[in-house]
C-alpha cells in the first residue's frame, strides 16, 4: 500500500473527513488575517433553477401567455407574487427573504449567466465554476484562484461544505472541506493519539505529501474544535435542525468563531424541474421554502459578521420561457443571480431586462443573457476585497467587464 492510499485508509484524505488539497501550502502566506475580514459565500443550485418563477416578471404579459399552468399570479391575487418594484416580484415561497429586501440587503440580477449557452448540466456548471466559459481545459476553479490573491495564513481560509472538493474550489490553493451533518465530527483513525503521533513523525519533512498531511490535520482539528463548541452552546439537549437550515446555521457558526475563513461554498441539488414544477405549489415551491428558510437562518446566525459578508446564489442556467407538456420547464439559458449582504445596495433588481417577446428570446425560446456572471462576481471582488484589475484577471483570465455594477 503506497503512502497516499494509506492516508486515505486512516481517514485523513477520505471524502467524509475534513481535508485540504493543494500544492501551495497556507504556511507560505505571509499576511495576517484581519480581525474583521470580508467573507464571500457562494451557494450553487445544481440542476438549473427556473429563475422566471423565482423573480417573476409579472409586469410582462408574455410571461402569462407562455405559462398558462405554472405562472405565479400577480400581486394581490390568491397566492400571488410578492411585489418588489412594480414589475418584478418573488415567488411567495421565498417570503422569509422579504425582510432583507425591505431593509436593502437583498438584490437580484436578472438575465444573468454565461456568455456561451450550453444546456448540458455538467458543461454549464463547469463554465460557471471555472470562470472560463470559452475553454474546457481550465484546471482550477475561480474561487481557488481568488484564494491565491487574498491574504491569509491559516489552513481554513476556504471551506467547502460537502463530501468532496467541488470544481469551483479545486486547484493549487489549499481548501478545507467538511460535511455538516451527524457524521461530521465522528472520530477517524487519525484522531487516535498513537496513530496521530506516528504520522506526525512519519510526515515531519517538507515534501509535498508531508505538507498536505499537516495541512489536512491542522484544518480538521481547527474545524472540529469549532463545531464541538457550537454544538455544546446551541444544542441545549436538542438536536440541530435537519436539512439546509441546519447546515447553514453550522456554517455561519464557523464563520463567526473563525475570522480566518474568507470563502465558503455550498451546493444544493434538485432544481431540474422537467415534471410537475408547479406554480405556488409543486416541486419548485417545495424546494424554495427550505432554501429561503436556510438563507434567513444563515443571515440571522451570522449576526454582526453579516455586515462584512456577501452571499451569492447562482445556478448553471435558467429554464425555457414556455412550459412543457408535463407541467414543467426544460433547460434554458438566462437566469437570475441572488445577492445578500450587509454592505449591499439592495432592494433593487439589477441588470438589463431583455423582455420575453419572441424576437428578444435566445433561439426564440429562452430568456437571453445580458449580464455576464463574471461581471457580477468581479464587481463584488473589486468593491469588497479592493482587488485591482490585475488581480481580477487572475481570478477571471481573459475577461474585462463590459459594465460596472455598483451594488456593494
Amino acid at each position: 500500500m503506497d503512502r497516499r492510499r494509506f492516508l486515505k485508509f486512516v481517514g485523513l484524505l477520505g471524502t467524509s473527513a475534513i481535508a485540504t488539497f493543494g500544492t501551495h501550502g497556507w504556511v507560505a502566506k505571509s499576511l495576517a488575517t484581519s480581525p474583521s475580514p470580508k467573507r464571500l459565500i457562494v451557494i450553487f443550485l445544481r440542476g438549473g433553477i427556473d429563475g422566471l418563477n423565482v423573480v417573476v416578471p409579472y409586469g410582462e404579459s408574455e410571461y402569462y401567455s407562455a405559462r398558462p399552468v405554472i405562472a405565479i399570479p400577480k400581486p394581490g391575487k390568491e397566492k400571488g407574487v410578492l411585489d418588489l418594484d412594480g414589475f418584478f416580484g418573488i415567488n411567495p415561497a421565498l417570503s422569509p427573504l422579504m425582510p432583507f429586501w425591505k431593509q436593502g440587503s437583498l438584490a437580484f440580477i436578472h438575465a444573468a449567466g454565461s456568455p456561451l449557452s450550453n444546456r448540458s448540466h455538467f458543461e454549464a456548471q463547469d463554465q460557471l465554476e471555472t470562470g472560463t466559459p470559452n475553454t474546457t481545459k481550465t484546471p482550477d476553479g475561480w474561487m481557488n484562484r481568488l484564494l491565491g490573491v487574498l491574504p491569509g495564513q491559516t489552513p481554513v481560509e476556504a471551506v467547502s461544505v460537502g463530501t468532496a472538493i467541488p470544481r469551483i474550489l479545486s486547484g493549487s490553493q489549499s481548501v478545507a472541506n467538511i460535511t455538516l451533518n451527524s457524521n461530521s465530527t465522528r472520530e477517524l483513525p487519525i484522531d487516535r493519539e498513537p496513530v496521530k503521533a506516528a504520522f506526525d513523525q512519519l510526515y515531519a519533512s517538507n515534501d509535498a505529501l508531508s505538507l498536505a498531511y499537516r495541512e489536512g490535520r491542522a484544518a480538521r482539528e481547527q474545524l472540529l474544535k469549532e463545531l464541538d463548541a457550537e454544538m455544546e452552546a446551541a444544542n441545549q439537549g436538542a438536536p440541530l435542525p435537519k436539512g439546509f437550515a441546519g447546515e447553514a446555521r453550522q456554517l455561519a457558526s464557523l464563520l463567526v468563531r473563525d475570522p480566518s475563513i474568507q470563502l465558503a461554498f455550498m451546493a444544493l441539488g434538485g432544481w431540474d424541474t422537467h415534471i410537475n414544477q408547479g406554480a405556488t405549489q409543486g416541486v419548485l415551491a417545495n424546494r424554495l421554502t427550505p432554501l429561503a428558510e436556510g438563507l434567513a437562518t444563515l443571515v440571522e446566525r451570522l449576526g454582526d459578521v453579516y455586515r462584512d459578508t456577501t452571499l451569492v446564489v447562482m445556478s448553471e442556467f435558467g429554464r425555457t420561457v414556455g412550459e412543457n407538456g408535463n407541467g414543467g420547464t426544460d433547460h434554458g439559458y438566462g437566469n437570475v443571480m441572488w445577492l445578500l449582504g450587509g454592505a449591499l445596495q439592495g432592494g433593487k433588481v439589477y441588470g438589463q431586462w431583455p423582455g420575453l417577446a419572441k424576437s428578444e428570446l435566445f433561439e426564440e425560446r429562452d430568456l437571453n443573457v445580458t449580464t455576464d456572471f463574471r461581471a457580477v462576481i468581479s464587481s463584488i471582488l473589486s468593491s469588497q476585497y479592493q482587488l485591482n484589475s490585475e488581480q481580477l484577471r487572475r481570478v477571471f483570465p481573459n475577461f474585462t467587464p463590459a459594465q460596472t455594477l455598483n451594488f456593494v
